[in-house]
């Protein structure tokens, strides 16, 4: 039972009933938001409606709320109170909480998935590194927030593809070959110079060590371009494997592996360039195509054909949403990195350009990761000297703290990442504090499975009167409207703060009130409550791609 849905609708049928009695005039219905009080005399749900509509309704508030009070028809009301300039405060009947926590129960592992929405087909892309060398801890973040984003998503009913766009195409690629082939010349002691743009990784020498391993010196007589080719291809499936074993070990799956070389592949770029075109949106200059962004806001036009026929990374994406949109999909939404924010305009005018509506394109920037480690900023790999991979990240403080802590964090604010606290098993971890709230509740159904005590459908939930069982109850009626809101707002950290609050909550219940050994009655009650906190916990957990231990 919402009870947040039901007296909003309680309350909108009620003004409607005091429009027919001549109470209040015609107007137009201003929202329903429902509140919880901070200070339980103030009731159990209360609304400023009243001050809202007054405009609406060319009435004082407290007139408007004395209609509402008088007009209202709620079981679950047992009075209505109109405080200050026009609030109203709604006190409930006791049996309310028990009704509410059996419609809990009744949905069991389901509580969380509400009903799909209107069919709106969703894509979202993120991560989407080059294929040139390991993720690092910034792609981490985007990973753990775009997985736990689209979970959020399909919980909140909407029709969800993940996708990771293989950035294949291009010098960096190239430049993957050229690297590749200077360590692999290396081992023959053969001199080449190093690319001045190569990638300097210890997996490129990894990867040169491997194919010397399993074609020898094949390579080595063959033409260059030849060989160049063949190693781009080589790395190019090695990389993605890694990529695709890092991610998978971070809980972090896709739908679709979208190849830009496809694009090249079927000409799609310098079609999507010749369109645009045709419709006065590129123009020819110095040799060069540019696309007219500046008619759509932009601060200067971009190349899209550079002078030498090559098309620039920018056609690529053009070419690419133009494609996402061509699959059917009635929404995009993009997580980038914080260096791509002033790339956003420039490929929402392309879309506009193409007769797409720019607002179905959204684009969500995420901040930079500082890692701390007593303390201390944490700069370079302790094993390469290099950026810290996410493999590395794994290792030193697992998935599950990696994950909780990049998501627990709104995405557009810088995160500072503490990996002394994320191996600690203490209650100032964040993760270990949800997880031991989860371990706690199994302990306890498996004593009472030992006990031979079984949870009643029909027990009596009305016998939980304790302030921290109400507390809790209320907590857990909370949760599927977060899941619209947080859906709605494209704010996965939500889920992380509630499953913290719900833990928080029941932790305090747990050093408060006796499970086994009590009333029967009791018992049964506040079985079926940790039953249901326990539901929930792992629901928001899985959204979050958490584990949810039985033991700690």
């Amino acid at each position: 039972m919402d009870m947040k849905k039901v007296l909003a609708e309680a309350v909108a049928d009620a003004v409607r009933k005091a429009i027919e009695a001549g109470k209040l005039s015609q107007g137009e219905m201003a929202p329903v938001v429902l509140t919880v009080p901070p200070q339980k005399a103030f009731g159990d749900f209360a609304t400023n409606f009243a001050l809202q509509a007054a405009r609406n309704f060319h009435c004082a508030p407290r007139v408007i709320a004395a209609a509402v009070q008088e007009y209202l028809d709620c079981p679950s009301v047992d009075k209505v109170e109109i405080a200050g300039p026009g609030f109203l405060n709604f006190y409930l009947k006791e049996d309310w909480l028990g009704e509410s926590l059996r419609a809990i129960l009744d949905k069991g592992e389901n509580y969380g998935n509400l009903p799909p929405k209107n069919g709106e087909k969703i894509q979202i892309e993120y991560v989407s590194a080059n294929p040139t060398g390991p993720l690092h801890v910034g792609h981490g973040r985007g990973a753990a927030v775009g997985s736990a984003l689209a979970s959020l998503m399909k919980a909140a009913g909407y029709d969800v593809t993940r996708e990771y766009y293989i950035n294949d195409a291009g010098n960096q690629m190239h430049n993957l070959a050229l690297s590749v082939n200077a360590r692999y010349l290396e081992l023959f002691d053969i001199p080449c110079q190093f690319p001045e743009n190569g990638y300097h990784g210890e997996d490129i020498k990894v990867t040169a060590r491997r194919i010397k391993a399993k074609y020898g010196d094949k390579f080595i007589h063959m033409p260059e371009e030849e060989r160049l080719e063949q190693f781009q291809t080589l790395a190019k499936e090695e990389k993605l494997a890694a990529l695709k074993e890092d991610l998978e070990a971070f809980n972090c799956e896709f739908d679709v592996w979208f190849s830009e070389q496809s694009l090249h592949d079927a000409d799609k770029i310098h079609q999507v360039v010749d369109e645009l075109q045709e419709k006065g949106y590129v123009y020819e200059k110095d040799g060069a195509k540019w696309f007219r962004s500046t008619a759509f806001g932009d601060d200067k036009d971009r190349v899209v054909i550079r002078d030498n026929g090559v098309s620039t990374y920018f056609a690529a994406d053009i070419a690419y949403h133009q494609n996402k949109f061509q699959r059917g999909f009635d929404r995009v939404i993009n997580l980038w990195g914080a260096d791509h924010h002033g790339y956003i305009p420039r490929v929402k005018a392309a879309m506009e350009a193409l007769g797409y509506d720019p607002s179905r394109l959204e684009v969500l920037i995420l901040q930079m990761v500082a890692l701390y480690r007593n303390g201390e900023l944490v700069k370079m790999s302790k094993r390469t000297g290099k950026s810290v991979t996410l493999n590395e990240l794994i290792e030193e403080v697992g998935t599950d703290a990696a994950r909780f802590f990049f998501i627990m964090r709104s995405m557009d604010s810088q995160l500072d990442f503490d990996l002394t606290l994320a191996t600690e098993h203490s209650n100032d971890n964040p993760v270990y504090y949800v997880q031991y709230a989860h371990a706690r509740i199994c302990s306890i159904l498996r004593q009472m499975e030992e006990e031979k005590i079984a949870l009643r459908k029909d027990c009596d939930l009305s016998v939980l009167k304790e302030p921290i069982e109400v507390d809790l109850i209320k907590k857990l009626n909370d949760y599927e409207e977060l899941i619209e809101t947080a859906a709605a707002e494209r704010a996965p950290h939500k889920i992380a703060h509630y499953v913290y609050d719900l833990a928080g909550l029941f932790h305090s219940f747990y050093n408060q009130c006796r499970v086994l050994g009590v009333d029967p009655a009791v018992q049964q009650a506040r079985l079926a409550l940790i039953t249901a906190v326990g539901n929930t916990l792992r629901h928001g957990l899985k959204i979050l791609g958490v584990s949810a231990p039985d033991h700690m």
